[in-house]
């Protein structure tokens, strides 16, 4: 389940806000968030470490290292229990909507005395804020638009707790004695970028002693039902996870099933039904004489439809079976094709690890080439210089092929500026092997300046990728509004990739728009991991598994390119 590391990061956090709503120091707040992304960040499990090994983390001092500690021994830290004690659960609920602040929290209770979501969208609704300092209109349109992100996020989680947890379950009930087959299955198998229940199928003659080790786990909170052929648990971290035993010569059929999607398994049926058929989670039969036909594997029960084996991740109702029954499915880009990142932080910047370390990390995942893209100097919290970025460059260019003969390009994360301009003159920036250009602020643009914005960084002759492009967070903030039609038109004619960014709660560009800049502009992509340290260079799978709910094949992505191709297509025009 989560590491030790991922939990004091969110104890840490927590502690921060805790101290803003309080009123304490902010610079003590500020330290522990800093702390907290360290630690999160730290690719060592903390669990092994002393406080001297604890003060080798970047920001974590004395002080923050003794309640790493104090956690570790006893699950919990007394100074962060006396902080909750001293803010209403209400508040602590509030601080939760996307757009609110610890201190506007505080302020609502004090002085409105509310205490939970529903109190504060309703007092919105009866302008029951219009004489509340700081609550003007346009601040009551972000809160009421932060409380609709939560509600449609509702109950659903991002993807690493997903396969965090469903791979820890599948490893613990693997070892049960007869289990044959155990995968997890449903909206995770398909890679959706957020996931409500999880679902876990494994194939067996007796169903009970699995429904009874998932019960006995420790990450277990709770049996919700249990019965012979399902048993539904929630976890310690609150994730449902549904548990389903199928007879083991009925795999193929249950796994077809119960990954879906619904719309998916309706044109299946249909198929099936035109064949004189029938198709569930058992297997596929005779419609008359009840026989089975196909059903130990995916591959029969698609084979015996008269289609190929069909890539969960395509699995939508997006025309992929009609795409199946042409011979034209496509083949879709996976982890194993990406030959390199292109889009990575070092703590020259916001990273949390040296240069050396992010190169190392990269060359040990096989990548033939790897692109170092710090921050440039108009973000100006990263304090980026001229002379800090040409040293990040000798440096870069002296360990180029040190490293399992991997290649380095020096790149930058540009910042597109509100009329669309970037950091640098047009000198400098020639002197990049690749830039990335990305939104960082002024969200809130109208449509038309916002595409205008966007049109021209991407006619930027030295821009080759557009980061994060809608700049969404899952749950949190929405995309900018533009219009994508124009931007991908323009991408397509002037040689800039559209960047899939791997970051879970971003997984931007969305599948939907991957598609549709894809089968209507011709756009060309790369999925990057933006990755701020070693750890989350693995992320990279959820940038794949975007990519290929966009239909992505290995072609459209520049970095599934052999060098020689990449290097062509940053001339900035040439198509590779």
């Amino acid at each position: 389940m989560a590491r030790p590391n991922d939990e004091v990061e969110a104890l840490l956090r927590e502690y921060a806000d805790l101290i803003a709503i309080t009123g304490g120091d902010a610079f003590k707040a500020r330290a522990y968030e800093k702390a907290a992304r360290a630690i999160g960040g730290h690719p060592v499990d903390i669990a092994q470490m002393d406080e001297d090994g604890l003060r080798e983390i970047p920001n974590v001092g004395r002080s923050i290292a003794d309640k790493v500690l104090e956690y570790l021994r006893t699950g919990k830290v007394s100074v962060v229990e006396e902080r909750r004690a001293k803010i209403p659960a209400g508040v602590r609920e509030l601080i939760t909507i996307p757009t609110l602040g610890p201190k506007k929290a505080m302020r609502l209770y004090e002085d409105l005395h509310i205490s939970s979501v529903q109190e504060l969208a309703a007092a919105i609704e009866s302008d029951a804020l219009a004489d509340l300092k700081g609550f003007g209109e346009k601040t009551q349109e972000n809160i009421l638009h932060g409380i609709q992100l939560m509600q449609q996020a509702g109950g659903r989680i991002l993807i690493p707790l997903a396969l965090d947890t469903a791979e820890s379950i599948v490893a613990e009930l693997s070892q049960v004695t007869g289990c044959k087959k155990c995968t997890y299955a449903g909206s995770l198998r398909r890679m959706r970028e957020t996931i409500g229940d999880i679902d876990i199928l494994v194939a067996a003659k007796r169903s009970a002693p699995f429904m009874e080790a998932l019960g006995a786990l420790p990450s277990t909170a709770e049996t919700i039902a249990t019965g012979e052929k399902k048993t539904s648990i929630r976890t310690t971290k609150g994730v449902q996870v549904d548990l389903r035993v199928l007879p083991p010569d009925s795999w193929g059929a249950g796994l077809q099933y119960f990954t879906g999607s619904k719309a998916h398994n309706i044109r299946t049926r249909t198929i099936a039904v035109r064949e004189g058929l029938k198709l569930s989670e058992y297997g596929l039969f005779d419609a008359d004489s009840g026989e089975s036909v196909a059903s130990r594997t995916e591959e029969d029960v698609y084979e015996r439809l008269g289609l190929p084996w069909i890539p969960p991740t395509l699995r939508e109702d997006r025309g992929e079976v009609q795409a199946a029954q042409r011979g034209e499915l496509p083949e879709v880009v996976t982890e194993r094709d990406i030959r390199g990142d292109l889009h990575t932080h070092t703590d020259l910047t916001d990273g949390l690890a040296p240069l050396e370390a992010m190169v190392e990390a990269a060359a040990e995942r096989g990548y033939a080439y790897y692109a170092v893209t710090d921050h440039a100097p108009n973000l100006y919290m990263q304090r980026m210089t001229d002379e800090k970025i040409l040293a990040q460059r000798e440096r870069l260019r002296e360990l180029d092929g040190t490293q399992h003969r991997m290649r380095l390009l020096h790149g930058t994360e540009l910042n597109i500026g509100p009329d669309g301009e970037v950091d640098w003159p047009d000198e400098f920036l020639a002197g990049f092997d690749l830039c990335v250009a990305s939104l960082h602020s002024h969200f809130d643009l109208s449509r038309k300046a916002m595409t205008r914005r966007l049109v021209r960084a991407c006619e930027n002759p030295h821009v080759h990728i557009l980061g994060h492009p809608t700049t969404r967070l899952l749950g949190k903030r929405p995309g900018v509004d533009a219009d994508w039609d124009e931007v991908f038109a323009v991408c397509a004619r002037t040689g800039t990739a559209l960047e899939v960014n791997a970051q879970p709660d971003r997984l931007d560009l969305c599948d939907e728009d991957i598609l549709r800049a894809k089968e209507q502009h011709g756009v060309k992509f790369a999925v990057n991991t933006d990755a701020h340290s070693v750890l989350h260079l693995a992320q990279l799978r959820y940038g794949v598994g975007t990519a290929q709910r966009g239909w992505l094949t290995k072609d459209d992505v520049i970095n599934a390119w052999p060098l020689t191709r990449l290097r062509r297509f940053l001339r900035k025009g040439g198509r590779g």
